[in-house]
């Protein structure tokens, strides 16, 4: 068993766990002192020139995420940019739009493929100094006043401070939604260059983004009761084309779909706190979230970056207690996330209720967001960079 010591382990190397350790890497005075623990071997990342269907996952990063991954390098070479978002309820009155132009940015997000995301960090992390290691999964053991105990299969490792920031979002606060999401790429015939919707239908929210691969084609997040999915799924291409078409609408003229489809379950897990003596939890191991919205990554980011933040100072002078920086950055994450845990919750399920007066209230709500620019301007900010203390 080889023993290993760190000043700061983070268990977890999706986006969320490399961003934080490139932002420690800036500020450590021996960035070798941070470990990274991922667990199997990354795949390969997908090819710039594979079609979009390659790879299913793309991620929305909004307007402060792209500010943040810029200045870490670590942007990736291809994005599809969000101008517009239209929001509206299917057969029912009101819709909202809106537009980068209200807020004067470039744009209000953009759509990268995970692949090309996580090819690019990984190229940052390893230019950054900061230890990698690769191994099963790793756990922590425990901890006591001096720092934790950490195990990746044959390996123990002590740290001072240990981050989780993969896996589920604890069970303090978990909602099932009954719904699964079908996720698959689509092309259209009437393409819209930078506009993304987000559709409410009786079945749960219907988002189409534009896919960062090809100008015409749109990734499709559709949000249904598990068995509707499931029939979706099991549908032939022409049958299940239709049935996007007809859920979606003509905005987009046909819908053509070829690409595989896969389904989640969707459900909502948090934890209350965020720090438990020597241990902090950042990005999904804190919350997951329904994908309304596309807010969960971007929550993670803005934890990972108020972390980093937090524990600039201690980095200097690790043998010090770092329990002061730990419960800033607990108490400086509480109104983000509960902000953007309580939007993204509620949503899909006020408009999914079935309830015809609900559902004109909603519509109403969206049809004043739209007249009315003073009313929409906080929850579009929220969407363009969350809260920030």
């Amino acid at each position: 068993m080889t023993i290993s010591a760190f000043d700061i382990a983070i268990l977890g190397a999706g986006p969320v766990g490399r961003v934080l350790a490139l932002m420690l890497a800036r500020v450590a005075p021996n960035p070798s002192r941070i470990a990274l623990l991922q667990g199997a071997s990354p795949a390969a990342a997908t090819p710039a020139a594979a079609i979009p269907a390659a790879d299913p996952r793309v991620l929305a990063m909004n307007h402060g995420s792209r500010v943040l991954l810029e200045s870490l390098h670590a942007w990736p070479a291809k994005a599809a940019d969000i101008l517009n978002i239209h929001v509206s309820q299917r057969g029912r009155l009101g819709r909202s739009v809106i537009r980068n132009t209200d807020f004067n940015v470039p744009q209000l997000g953009c759509v990268v493929a995970y692949s090309a995301l996580h090819a690019r960090l990984e190229e940052c992390v390893a230019a950054s100094g900061v230890t990698l290691l690769s191994g099963p999964p790793a756990v922590v053991d425990g901890q006591d006043a001096d720092g934790v105990r950490i195990s990746q299969g044959d390996t123990a490792l002590a740290c001072r401070i240990a981050v989780q920031s993969d896996g589920a979002g604890g069970s303090d606060v978990r909602r099932d939604y009954g719904q699964h999401a079908l996720l698959t790429t689509t092309h259209a015939s009437l393409p819209r260059r930078g506009w993304a919707w987000e559709r409410f239908t009786a079945e749960g929210p219907l988002a189409l983004l534009p896919h960062p691969q090809t100008a015409d084609a749109y990734s499709v997040v559709w949000c249904s009761a598990p068995g509707r999915a499931a029939e979706l799924a099991a549908l032939n291409n022409t049958a299940f084309s239709h049935a996007l078409t007809a859920a979606f609408g003509d905005r987009l003229g046909r819908l053509t779909c070829q690409a595989p489809r896969h389904v989640f379950p969707l459900a909502l897990s948090a934890r209350r706190g965020l720090v438990q003596g020597r241990v902090a939890v950042i990005g999904n191991a804190a919350q997951t979230l329904h994908p309304v919205a596309g807010q969960g990554l971007n929550l993670g980011l803005r934890d990972a970056a108020r972390l980093a933040q937090s524990l600039g100072g201690w980095l200097a002078q690790p043998n010090a207690s770092p329990t002061q920086a730990l419960q800033d950055f607990a108490r400086a994450r509480q109104v983000d996330r509960l902000i953007t845990a309580g939007v993204t919750d509620l949503m899909p399920r006020i408009f999914a209720t079935g309830l015809a007066p609900v559902e004109h209230a909603c519509g109403l709500a969206l049809l004043g967001l739209d007249l009315a620019a003073p009313l929409r301007a906080p929850l579009a900010r929220h969407l363009l960079q969350g809260f920030r203390a």
